[in-house]
């Protein structure tokens, strides 16, 4: 007789879905048998796997250990910062995934998701020999393949190179042009200082002010705590989810303080509008351009799910990782489970909502405790 497939598909070997993994093993799901991971990336590492080669952790980026990751034998309280971040990542997250025993099926590029006739769901990959049929679908599939692209006047005339975050390789790629970074996270910064010394000519532009926050710790807590509250909000409501870095700010790390200090950043308001040679600026100057970095951001990459009626763009409604309109469905890391210390909170939620969801099929999940007290 061949055996049932699992009824939970884990996509996304990310923070967020091995946050879900730990804890589905801690309560004694089988991987292969009660649920299945899998993951577009070649390798481990989650969208880190793709960075680019001179990224080095600590440079203007914090990672927070996955759950009970010491016991795996890592850390990345101690990671060095000499070899590339991505290698570090990789390495870190392969060695939790053997730890335990996930079994990761990769690359495994989920094209759709939809509603199946037994009321399940019917998931769709690149390869269509390979589908799945899941009662339970996590969608733990984070943000890196869906970057932002640019709404300004006249961005399709522009007749030098444009890429987003996700399409830069390394700064030689743009030595001696004339280069706007355009955006105010850490991406945007990252490519401010590996362009210093090899473009031509650096211009940073963003909507707004960046506010920089030197050693003020517990005001970083609490706006970063409101940026949270703002996600949870949004995501509740089925809006589309507001930029984190609009609410918080940048920390003034070490490396973004040498940045102030080289007077690297020094950023102009947006420019009104692109001509084939340039950009037209806020206060009508024009400045020749031969290259724009657009570091705008992510949504969710949750294309797949449109067959569910589920979008970034247009907002989903999503509460403690439930997709509130589609049963069976969990956005992991999605709005307030973001970061990795959310992950590790709502993968414990969710973890524990798919055992009452498969237990009971009530829909969104409540736990037996507040079912009995309710009643």
């Amino acid at each position: 007789m061949t055996p049932a497939p699992p009824p939970v598909l884990v996509i996304g070997a990310g923070q967020a879905g091995l946050s879900v993994a730990h804890h589905l093993v801690r309560r004694g799901f089988q991987p292969d048998t009660d649920f299945t991971v899998v993951d577009r990336g070649p390798g481990p590492g989650g969208a880190w796997q793709h960075r680019w080669e001179s990224l080095r952790l600590g440079d203007a980026h914090r990672i927070a250990d996955l759950p009970e990751m010491a016991a795996a034998g890592v850390t990345f309280a101690n990671a060095p910062s000499e070899p590339p971040a991505r290698a570090v990542v990789s390495d870190y997250y392969g060695r939790y995934e053997r730890h335990l025993d996930l079994r990761v099926r990769r690359p495994v590029d989920v094209t759709a998701v939809s509603r199946s006739p037994e009321g399940g769901f019917a998931v769709e990959t690149a390869d269509a020999a390979v589908t799945f049929s899941p009662r339970v679908v996590v969608g733990a599939v984070g943000t890196w393949g869906s970057p932002r692209q640019p709404g300004v006047p006249g961005v399709d005339d522009f007749r030098g190179r444009q890429i987003t975050t996700p399409e830069f390789v390394s700064s030689d790629k743009f030595r001696g042009l004339r280069v706007a970074v355009v955006g105010g996270g850490a991406s945007a910064l990252g490519f401010l200082r590996e362009l210093e010394g090899v473009a031509a000519e650096v211009t940073w532009f963003t909507r707004r002010p960046v506010t920089f926050h030197r050693g003020e710790s517990m005001l970083r807590a609490e706006l970063g705590r409101e940026a949270v509250r703002l996600q949870d909000q949004a995501a509740r409501a089925g809006r589309p989810l507001p930029s984190i870095v609009s609410t918080t700010g940048m920390p003034m790390t070490p490396p973004i303080a040498r940045m102030d200090r080289a007077g690297l950043l020094h950023r102009q308001a947006m420019f009104s509008r692109l001509t084939p040679d340039g950009a037209v600026l806020s206060d009508g100057g024009f400045l020749a351009l031969d290259a724009i970095i657009w570091a705008l951001g992510f949504d969710a990459d949750l294309g797949p799910f449109a067959p569910l009626g589920v979008s970034a763009r247009e907002g989903v409604r999503v509460e403690h990782g439930h997709a509130v309109d589609v049963p069976g469905l969990f956005l992991a890391g999605y709005g307030p489970q973001a970061s990795t210390i959310g992950a590790d909170r709502g993968g414990r939620r969710t973890a524990r909502d798919i055992e009452t969801y498969l237990g009971d099929g009530t829909w969104p999940p409540t736990p037996a405790a507040r079912r009995t007290a309710a009643g």
